[in-house]
């Protein structure tokens, strides 16, 4: 009997949202696919294991969306089983994504008509703030208004606006950069290398907050209509605490485009995890984000200790 190949999907929070700062938000798993086509949830839970091969050089397609209304979409599996050309999709997956539409829906773009009902919806306008002191200003549906800023591993963020549709919201998204500075997108290698000194927690939060009250001034004198100024602060996961203050850790060693992994997480911020590595007390920074369109074998695998442990303390 073979080991079973997994392609890897990526990070996912898919549980309830976190209601206060003592409370685990979410349900973090990485998503996995099977040959089959079938999908296989793996628990990224504080105190969790996880131990993998990837088998595969490079990355595969992952397929495409069809959207047909605000609460229904499939996902559509690469015929082909392509390499992935365009990030994570190949060609032909990319142009048949309905989701890619969403960008210039704003602009006048063509969407199809589950894609206009899923953008008819409520949508929220934010600032969020990563480890580093980076901001950037986003958008997220009603639905997914926490999850969203669960995985990109927010450490502080405020809700800014509530739009009554999608196309209002990228609008005010579009202002904000144009008028206000803030960035659209922050790397994610840039997330999970601010997390290895991450500034202090209340500074980036007094720094979220000045951005988020300069976007608010911003918004009321906004001639677009469609739209209520808000404040509200987002509730970050429990479990990403750890991650988001300072304390003695370490970019991990190996790269994940190859190679036998295997550590407990002791935190998860985002995609990025906190991992232990069996033999040594120090910890090291995960981006797992670096798994997705890769393949996997799971099982009981353990990464090396750096031979050069002494010279990270």
């Amino acid at each position: 009997m073979t080991d079973t190949r997994y392609l890897v999907h990526g990070v996912f929070w898919d549980g309830a949202p976190a209601s206060a700062t003592e409370y685990d938000g979410g349900a973090p798993v990485l998503r996995l696919q099977s040959p089959s086509g079938d999908f296989r949830q793996l628990s990224l839970h504080p105190g969790a294991r996880l131990g993998f091969h990837v088998i595969e050089h490079g990355r595969s397609c992952l397929g495409h969306l069809r959207v047909h209304s605000s609460t229904r979409r499939d996902h559509i599996l690469c015929t082909a089983g392509a390499p992935a050309a365009r990030g994570k999709q190949c060609e032909r997956c990319f142009m048949l994504d309905e989701s890619r539409l969403i960008h210039d829906f704003h602009r006048g773009g063509r969407v199809t008509p589950g894609l206009r009902d899923y953008l008819m919806q409520e949508h929220w306008l934010y600032v969020a703030t990563f480890a580093g002191g980076s901001s950037k200003v986003g958008t997220a549906s009603g639905p997914r208004k926490w999850h969203r800023l669960a995985e990109q591993g927010a450490v502080t963020a405020r809700y800014v606006a509530r739009a009554q549709d999608g196309r209002v919201v990228r609008i005010l998204e579009d202002l904000v950069t144009a008028e206000a500075g803030l960035a659209q997108q922050v790397r994610s290698a840039a997330k999970s290398e601010a997390l290895l000194q991450p500034l202090a927690p209340a500074e980036l939060d007094a720094l979220n907050a000045r951005h988020a009250g300069g976007v608010r001034g911003l918004l009321a004198r906004a001639a677009v209509e469609g739209f209520a100024v808000v404040d509200e602060q987002w509730v970050r996961p429990a479990q990403a605490s750890r991650l988001c203050v300072p304390a003695a850790r370490h970019a991990y060693p190996y790269p994940l485009d190859s190679g036998r992994h295997g550590f407990h997480i002791a935190a998860l911020s985002g995609p990025n995890a906190l991992a232990r590595l069996d033999g040594t007390d120090a910890e090291f920074v995960v981006n797992l984000g670096q798994l997705a369109a890769r393949t996997i074998v799971l099982g009981d695998f353990a990464s090396d200790v750096p031979a050069v442990q002494e010279a990270l303390f």
